[in-house]
């Protein structure tokens, strides 16, 4: 193939991940910061003690953790069929996405959370301040530098994870180096796939790098 027939091939594809990244963000966030807060507020010492449940909840993190995504991504069909209606294409792919960077991104948020000093919780605590309002107006703008580090390589992550949903009719890049870059045997294809997916990770890796940093108190 030549550069004239890729081109057309390599925008399409290049929105699709957009779409499927930029979802799968959106609804990680949703779902994975409130999960990393209940991680730590329901530890023993934290806001809200709940030994049980923060064990529980530490459980079904790990579970998700565990699984390779392409795994995860066949193991949950019947979900994704159950919410989407549909198992291949873009919105199908958000799902298997969202499930597998909730677990990863929660104990991201975790492990911000808990760089905290407990002095600064302390003092909310002691001028009376509710549980709800230590959580948002202090632990979330004191770990925010950390969180944005965290969020920025789930990201990265959810980029990988999508160019591996191409292999099962996904769409995205990742759909396109496995149909004309590997089956069709097109090596200029998943050159430049792979160079475009490097560019991509690279920006937007160096923007949440010095967006950590503007943010930083340090």
């Amino acid at each position: 193939m030549t550069w004239e027939e890729i081109v057309p091939l390599l925008w399409p594809a290049t929105w699709e991940t957009a779409q499927m990244v930029g979802w799968a963000t959106l609804f990680t966030v949703l779902f994975g910061l409130p999960l990393g807060v209940a991680l730590v507020a329901f530890d023993r010492g934290g806001l809200r003690p709940l030994p049980a449940l923060k064990s529980v909840l530490g459980i079904v993190v790990n579970i998700g953790r565990s699984l390779p995504f392409i795994v995860l991504m066949i193991a949950i069909i019947p979900f994704t069929r159950l919410v989407i209606g549909t198992t291949i294409g873009t919105a199908a792919v958000v799902v298997p996405l969202t499930v597998g960077a909730v677990p990863f991104f929660a104990r991201l948020v975790e492990t911000a959370l808990r760089e905290v000093g407990t002095d600064v919780v302390q003092a909310a605590q002691a001028m009376g301040a509710s549980r709800t309002a230590i959580v948002r107006k202090v632990l979330l703008p004191e770990a925010l530098p950390g969180l944005v580090s965290g969020l920025t390589v789930t990201i990265v992550a959810l980029i990988g994870y999508s160019a591996m949903a191409g292999t099962v009719g996904g769409g995205g890049l990742g759909d396109l180096a496995v149909r004309y870059g590997y089956q069709r045997f097109e090596t200029l294809v998943m050159i430049v796939t792979v160079v475009l997916l490097i560019v991509i990770v690279q920006i937007l890796q160096s923007l949440g790098d010095w967006v950590a940093r503007r943010i930083s108190h340090k």
